[in-house]
């Protein structure tokens, strides 16, 4: 039988993953910031179950907390609402 950590470990691992490259390949500005606040939430999560506390509040707040928050406000200040990427 497999282990609960080792299970919940992966399951978050392959969440980072897929949120990250949801947010690297999506073309709406928007979404692609909110996959990358779920990414960064998922690493702190991954942090804490490896036992270092203290990098998983400075990846919540730094990562999940400024970043996010900074790169949302920038673009709904700059009319980005409803903007695509365009290729």
């Amino acid at each position: 039988m497999l282990d609960l950590d080792l299970l919940v470990m992966t399951a978050l691992g392959c969440a980072t993953i897929v949120s990250a490259l949801i947010a690297v390949m999506h073309n709406n500005l928007i979404r692609a910031v909110v996959a990358y606040a779920i990414s960064s939430v998922c690493l702190a999560a991954i942090f804490y179950l490896l036992s270092s506390p203290y990098a998983a509040a400075l990846e919540l707040t730094v990562g999940a907390g400024l970043v996010a928050v900074l790169f949302l406000v920038a673009l709904i200040l700059a009319g980005g609402e409803a903007g695509e990427v365009e290729t």
